[in-house]
């Protein structure tokens, strides 16, 4: 397999590590991250002093520790970004053992800190979740598997993935997370598709989906429960969802003023799962828009850089992990506006977060990794060259 590529840069020998990797990584993407961190802080300053006023801290406790796991997330996401695919596919691999051994531990070892699921592990200074980390080492895997299935003499690669992914999937739906597990069944469709997928396959998947989900609202109260809430026609002011929506509702285009929103006395999650409520009450349309043109631009522009990828194991990873990257942050603000059930689920580098903090770190240093420019012509090169 080749390595990176994105138009044509000379090879410098003996050029140092930091120097040859500020020259070839994406710096938009880079500046995307870095700006969606910092409204994390300033969306944290507003946020998060009601809740830790309430269980008793110092008004800038979360904060403190959102900028702490930020800077480790934002450290690992630099030091990934500079290793080689061959490098960044070892450390999936080791990665996805790590993380499924610990998520199959969690019904043992776990602890659901009365939100009813469990999906962690207590540190007692911190929370370990398992299936933050599983996300990016997961899609990274299945890239190598398929694109090693279709070499000669390659190993069924997709189907192993596919007893990956059900195994994933049934393990996180017994805690129950059936956002993580929505989202690694999209990771795991996305590579299937851009590999080459025959459509029939993926509607079958689909209606596999379809049916286990008709079963699984029969038999779980907490699923059941969280549909027919998304269903009503009203919408119980007393929720999370009644909150969220009233407080994007009052935020109208330019926000009520900083500081200013009430949202955040009420919502118990307001610094993590519905922070863009936050987002758009105090702040109004505006930063909400500037937030999506964010996560849209680095899902575009990674995938454009992909476009002129030759080895087909990149542009299935990178093309997996940009699409999962996006697809989070549209779960995570479509539940806020009841586009979509209520999941769970972090807004990438802007939600409180140790364990999804840190796991988008690696995630995007992943990406930046697999985007990275490299010294060889582009896969445009090789096609003219097939035509003379």
């Amino acid at each position: 397999m080749t390595d990176m590529v994105h138009g044509s840069v000379p090879a410098r020998d003996g050029e140092p590590i930091l120097p040859r990797w500020w020259r070839t990584v994406d710096k938009w993407t880079i500046s995307c991250v870095l700006i969606l961190f910092g409204i994390g802080m300033l969306l944290g300053l507003a946020a998060s002093p009601p809740l830790a006023e309430r269980n008793g801290f110092g008004p800038f406790h979360y904060v403190e520790r959102q900028a702490a796991f930020g800077a480790m997330a934002l450290m690992a996401m630099l030091v990934v970004s500079m290793m080689s695919p061959h490098m960044v596919r070892r450390l999936a691999v080791v990665g996805f053992l790590g993380a499924f051994v610990a998520m199959a531990f969690l019904p043992v070892f776990g602890t659901d800190f009365g939100k009813g699921a469990v999906r962690w592990y207590s540190l007692g200074f911190a929370s370990l979740q398992p299936s933050e980390f599983l996300k990016p080492a997961f899609v990274v895997v299945t890239a190598w598997l398929i694109a090693a299935s279709q070499e000669i003499n390659g190993p069924p690669g997709k189907t192993w993935t596919f007893a990956l992914m059900v195994s994933i999937v049934l393990m996180l739906a017994l805690q129950p997370d059936f956002g993580q597990a929505a989202l690694v069944l999209f990771g795991w469709g996305v590579i299937y598709f851009v590999a080459g997928a025959p459509l029939a396959i993926l509607f079958a998947v689909a209606g596999a989906v379809v049916i286990a989900g008709s079963v699984v609202y029969s038999s779980s109260e907490h699923f059941a429960r969280r549909i027919d809430g998304f269903l009503t026609p009203e919408v119980d002011p007393t929720t999370q969802l009644g909150y969220a929506t009233n407080a994007i509702r009052e935020g109208g285009f330019f926000g009520v003023g900083v500081g200013e929103g009430q949202v955040k006395w009420w919502l118990p999650d307001a610094h993590t799962d519905f922070i863009i409520a936050v987002a758009a009450e105090e702040y109004g349309l505006v930063l909400v828009l500037v937030l999506i043109a964010l996560y849209a631009g680095i899902v575009v522009r990674s995938l454009l850089r992909l476009t002129r990828e030759r080895d087909p194991f990149i542009r299935l990873a990178g093309a997996g992990l940009a699409a999962m990257f996006g697809v989070q942050a549209m779960i995570n603000m479509g539940v806020a506006v009841r586009l979509l059930p209520a999941k769970g689920m972090t807004l990438p580098f802007v939600s409180y977060g140790g364990s999804s903090l840190i796991a988008m770190g690696i995630a995007v240093g992943m990406l930046l990794a697999f985007t990275r420019t490299r010294p060889q012509g582009e896969i445009g090169d090789i096609l003219r060259g097939w035509r003379r």
